[in-house]
C-alpha cells in the first residue's frame, strides 16, 4: 500500500529542462500560434516549464525577435471586431454603435500611447 508522500510523487510528471536556446525556440513557436506573452507563460507553466528559471523574461524574448504584441492593444483589437461584426448584422442597435465609437476611440488612445 503506497504511503500518502509515494501517491503525490506518482502524480508529478518529470519534466526534462530545456536549454535556454530551447525555451527560446518554444517562446517563438507559441508566439507564430497568436499567443500573447501571458498566454504563452500560462502554456509553459501547463506543460511543466516555468520560465523564471531561465532567467529571461518572456515579453524580452519577443521584443527581440519583434513578435511582441501588447495585450491590451489584441484584446482591445478583438472586442471592436466582434461589436463592429455584431453591428454589421443588427444596424439597429444603437449602443452597440456607441460602443463600437467608444471602443474604437480607446484603441486609438492606446496605439498613440504605445506609439504602435
Amino acid at each position: 500500500m503506497p504511503t500518502k508522500k509515494e501517491k503525490n510523487t506518482e502524480k508529478k510528471t518529470k519534466v526534462k529542462k530545456l536549454s535556454i536556446a530551447e525555451f527560446e525556440k518554444k517562446v517563438i513557436e507559441l508566439a507564430n500560434k497568436g499567443l500573447t506573452s501571458e498566454k504563452i507563460g500560462e502554456t509553459l507553466r501547463r506543460e511543466g516549464i516555468h520560465p523564471k528559471e531561465y532567467g529571461k523574461k518572456i515579453s524580452k524574448i519577443l521584443k527581440e525577435k519583434n513578435l511582441y504584441i501588447n495585450p491590451d492593444l489584441k484584446n482591445i483589437e478583438e472586442k471592436l471586431k466582434k461589436i463592429k461584426e455584431h453591428y454589421e448584422k443588427n444596424r439597429q442597435d444603437k449602443r452597440a454603435m456607441r460602443d463600437k465609437d467608444r471602443i474604437s476611440a480607446q484603441l486609438r488612445k492606446l496605439k498613440r500611447y504605445f506609439k504602435d
